[in-house]
């Protein structure tokens, strides 16, 4: 393809997407395909010579968009939100198009500077500590590897890194709704998941601060050693809010490592009336939210807060020859995660700031939290549904419980994996579960960049319509 035709067929591409998101809810939501329909649909061994783009996009179009979720649609509520928007978007193009590897400050200064620039604005804007510094990395799930192994280092005066865990003694606290990610980190950190204490919950579904003590108390006492506290600001299943400030404080008395994960909910730190819930943060020691889960930018970026970086490169830098640096006082953020090669996420950040300011995101975010209080309202006072946790900034959750006699004896998670599974089958919506007590419950997140009143209606009106149907054939 020369330059001529990758013109034509980039302006292509853009009416194509303009398309696309103009009609985004004429596509089935969630996939209809089968597990292996589309490997086998296409080609079994690399063509012999090139085809044309023209070929290739019709492909795309009639053998990969029919595997595709569409996540951007309005009535996505399945997970959690995974909004992106329109600048954001452009912005992605523009990396792609520079392809720029953002490793060091050497390998392109803008892409760092940048990213110290929107991490800050972030900062003060969220009302994280002012001395923090931040990181974009991929997915949160690297940050808590992060978090955890400069918890490790710090614990052992950085020993492991160069003699490995000998004798492993060393506790990991979560509650028993933190991310499995966490889990995760802990076995790739060498731990073992074993040592990994899941923590009983209150009635809220945040973290039980006594039986944290106590089992901090215990494994002290029987000669083992903890490392990290992990609080969840929003779990996943129902968004709920381990106590921050209790714990920060929990954690200084034992002088433990303490990471909060707000990969989904810390966006809402952005409305003043949240930040109450961290107002001792400065006691802990690092934070992360992912701004392409709430916060207008696609898919991949999520931001990771430390209160001391000089320990998180002291953690992870690795100076061979061809990476040295002539300059000492630059930035080089291989040295504040894992990978070595980065993208230039920082560029779509700065594009989705700018365009929205303070306001727009902010009423952007309490948007979506009165939406749901206005779905949480119409569920009540339903009565062939009921409410099965408090509702929580954008999340509702809640199970389809009929009135009618007929229902008393059959099983309710059964029915509501049925509702569920007919509502998902219908194409215009997409929903997904949690467990909440041993019982299944749907959880509707609003997080779509396009969410209305109307949007919800029609999902709510849906709902309706599908669960009367069950209720009719029994």
């Amino acid at each position: 393809m020369n330059i001529n035709q990758f013109k034509k067929e980039a302006h292509n591409l853009v009416d194509w997407m303009f398309e696309y998101h103009n009609n985004i809810k004429k596509y089935p939501i969630k996939s209809k395909v089968k597990p292996g329909e589309i490997y086998d649909s296409l080609q079994s061994s690399i063509p012999e010579d090139g085809e044309s783009f023209e070929k290739i996009f019709q492909d795309f179009e009639n053998k990969i968009m029919p595997g595709i979720t569409h996540w951007q649609n309005p009535n996505f509520y399945a997970f959690f939100p995974a909004n992106n928007s329109f600048p954001s978007i452009l912005a992605e193009m523009l990396i792609s198009t520079i392809g720029a590897q953002c490793m060091m400050w050497d390998t392109s200064p803008a892409a760092t500077e940048l990213e110290e620039k929107v991490t800050d604005w972030l900062r003060d804007f969220m009302g994280l500590p002012s001395r923090w510094k931040g990181v974009i990395n991929d997915t949160a799930s690297i940050g808590t590897i992060c978090s955890l192994l400069t918890a490790r280092e710090l614990k052992n005066d950085f020993k492991s890194n160069s003699d490995g865990i000998n004798n492993n003694r060393y506790r990991v606290y979560g509650s028993k709704e933190a991310h499995s990610s966490i889990e995760k980190a802990v076995k790739i950190i060498g731990i073992g998941s074993k040592n990994y204490i899941k923590i009983n919950t209150n009635s809220d579904l945040s973290i039980d601060i006594n039986d944290l003590e106590k089992k901090i108390n215990e494994d002290i006492n029987n000669g083992y050693v903890p490392i990290a506290i992990i609080s969840t600001f929003g779990t996943t299943g129902t968004v709920s809010f381990d106590d921050i400030n209790k714990t920060c404080l929990l954690a200084n008395k034992y002088k433990i490592w303490h990471h909060i994960d707000a990969a989904y909910a810390g966006s809402v730190l952005i409305v003043d009336e949240y930040k109450k819930y961290i107002k001792n943060l400065d006691l802990a020691d690092s934070f992360l939210f992912n701004p392409h889960k709430w916060l207008l930018t696609n898919f991949d970026c999520s931001l990771y807060y430390v209160k001391d970086h000089n320990l998180l490169t002291k953690t992870l830098e690795i100076h061979p020859e061809y990476l040295k640096s002539s300059n000492k006082k630059i930035k080089n953020y291989k040295d504040w995660s894992l990978q070595l090669g980065r993208r230039f996420r920082a560029l779509k950040l700065w594009f989705v700031l700018r365009t929205y300011g303070k306001k727009g995101l902010k009423k952007y975010i309490l948007n979506h939290i009165n939406l749901a209080k206005y779905l949480n309202k119409k569920i009540k006072s339903d009565k062939n549904f009921e409410i099965t946790c408090n509702q929580n900034i954008n999340m509702i959750n809640f199970r389809f419980r009929p009135y009618n006699a007929n229902f008393k004896n059959l099983d309710l998670d059964t029915l509501n994996f049925d509702l569920i599974s007919k509502l998902n089958n219908t194409g215009e919506i997409y929903i997904s579960h949690t467990k909440i007590e041993d019982k299944v419950s749907i959880r509707m997140p609003i997080g779509s960049t396009f969410a209305d009143k109307k949007t919800v209606d029609e999902s709510w009106d849906l709902i309706k319509k599908t669960s009367n149907n069950i209720i009719q054939k029994n």
